[in-house]
Order: structure tokens, then sequence, then C-alpha cells
């Protein structure tokens, strides 16, 4: 018997779930056939590909370099598949997008709103994901191209820089910083009480970064997961908070207060695969987003 399609994607299915009956539930097979598909993998190949005297089931060594081939097969057929359906002349097609949440707030739809107008017949699928997804994401062929920060980055992820974002004190209305001429020093934010997006922001990681490198210690009062959120409360109250400049400049409610020293720009990137399948759509929205990239660098 030669291995067939259905043979990869049920070992890949009871590795990923460590169980047969999980695997089943997502393929929608019953269990018995389930097992006896892998059986006749095994037997096929000649070896044992899943240890199953443990509670969970787990791939043995031969598994784990056979699974290994398979994902990589099975994601040069969905690239091939893709390939083959690939319109040139951009009039259909279809896109898988992912950005970082910092960048909903001011990239995501302008940009996703100029690549739409040029070619609407290409649909778009938009996410958003921390960065560190977003890579195995791309490696993994489940996006066609992400927007992250330029850093290092994991092997096989090719990047090319869009612009530089930079970052700022904000304050709303009531704050006393606010109309302040002559810039805050970094010292000056010691024991201050500021909003700040959570953790799970890139962006936190860079401000907390600053902060610890300058020894200073304000006094978090509130966290956001929303930068949507955070300028709402910023503008609602005596907290200040760091936010891109590009944001802060949609936003009439905020105003931003000089610091110094300044908090240090971050490099803007997009983000692909570099060994895989470039559709025409993935290679539009590049362009779109270079254009794009070189417009904001002018201002």
């Amino acid at each position: 018997m030669q291995p067939e399609l259905r043979h990869l994607r049920y070992l890949l299915a009871v590795a990923e779930h460590a169980s047969f009956t999980r695997a089943a539930e997502e393929l929608r097979v019953a269990q018995p056939t389930l097992s006896q598909q892998i059986k006749q993998l095994e037997k096929a190949l000649g070896a044992q590909l899943l240890d199953r005297t443990g509670r969970t089931v787990r791939l043995t060594d031969a598994g784990e370099t056979y699974a290994r081939h398979a994902r990589r097969a099975l994601r040069d057929l969905a690239a091939g598949e893709r390939a083959v359906l690939d319109v040139r002349d951009l009039s259909r097609g279809h896109l898988r997008l992912a950005v970082t949440p910092t960048f909903t707030a001011y990239l995501t739809g302008p940009l996703v709103a100029a690549f739409h107008t040029r070619h609407p017949g290409i649909g778009v699928e938009v996410r958003e994901l921390p960065q560190d997804r977003i890579e195995a994401e791309l490696l993994a062929d489940r996006l066609d191209l992400g927007i992250a920060f330029h850093d290092e980055h994991l092997a096989g992820i090719e990047a090319t820089e869009l612009f530089t974002e930079t970052l700022g004190l904000v304050v709303g209305p009531e704050h006393p910083f606010a109309g302040r001429i002559e810039p805050v020093s970094a010292d000056e934010l010691t024991g201050h009480h500021v909003a700040l997006l959570s953790a799970d922001f890139a962006t936190r990681l860079h401000i907390d970064a600053y902060l610890s490198g300058h020894g200073v210690r304000p006094v978090v009062a509130v966290e956001a997961n929303s930068v949507t959120a955070l300028t709402e409360i910023v503008r609602g109250t005596t907290l200040a908070t760091v936010l891109p400049d590009a944001v802060t400049r949609d936003h009439p409610g905020l105003t931003p207060v000089p610091l110094s020293p300044a908090l240090p720009a971050r490099a803007v990137a997009l983000l692909r695969r570099a060994a895989g399948y470039r559709s025409a759509a993935a290679g539009a929205f590049a362009d779109v987003a270079a254009r794009w990239g070189t417009e904001t660098r002018g201002r």
C-alpha cells in the first residue's frame, strides 16, 4: 500500500492532539477507522510511528521524522493548489494577513482600505496576533504576510522595512503636563501615575525597557489590552501614557508632551516566509505597503 494524503493528515492530527479520540472528532471520522488507517500507514512504512503505551499518544522517533516531512509535503501541496487558483491579473484571489495589536489602531485600516480600493476582487483575511505567533504562522504557511517590528526573526522569515514608528508621552486636556513646552525628563515620571498597554504588547515591552534603562518607576494605575480603550482612559483622566505618534495625531483630545530623552524609534517591517510560494495578491499587497511606508517616511 502506498501512503495517501489522508494518512498524512490523520497522523498529524493524532500527533497534534496526542489523542485518537480528539483527532477523530476533529477529522469527523470514527475512532476505529482512524486507528486502522494509522496502522496501515505504519505497516506500509515498516515502522512504528506512534507510542500508544502512555496516558497520551505521542510520536516515536521515527514518527517525528516522518511527521516533519509530512507537514512539509502538505504545505507544498497547499501552496501548489493556491498557485493553480492564483490569478495574475488580480481580478480575484485571497490574502491572509496578520498584524501586531498596536497597528490595529492606525495602520491596518488605511492600508487594507488602500489595497481593497486597488484590488476589490481580492478577499483579505486580517488577524491580530503577537509577533512570535505571526512568525510561527508564516512558517507553517497559515499566513501570507505579517506586519510587525523589525527585530531578530525566526529562521526562514524574511523582513522588509516599511517605516519607522516613533513613540511619545501623551496626556489628556486635564493633565498637569498638558500645554507644557519644555521637555519632561524621564526622572519626572518616577511616582507618576500612568496608564499603559498590557504586557502582551510588544510596545509595552519597549516602554518597560526604556523606563528600566533610566531607572524610572512610575505607578502603573491602569493596564489595557486595547489602544482604543487606553486613548479614552487618558483623554478622560489625569493619567499619562505612551503611544505611537501616529495614534496621537488621530486623536485631537490627546496632547503629546516632549520627553527627554526621547523613546527609541522602532522599525516596522513586512514579514513573509523566505522559501514559500508568493501569490499575486501577496505581491500586490507588498507593493501597496511599500508605497504607504514611503509616504509615511516622507511626512
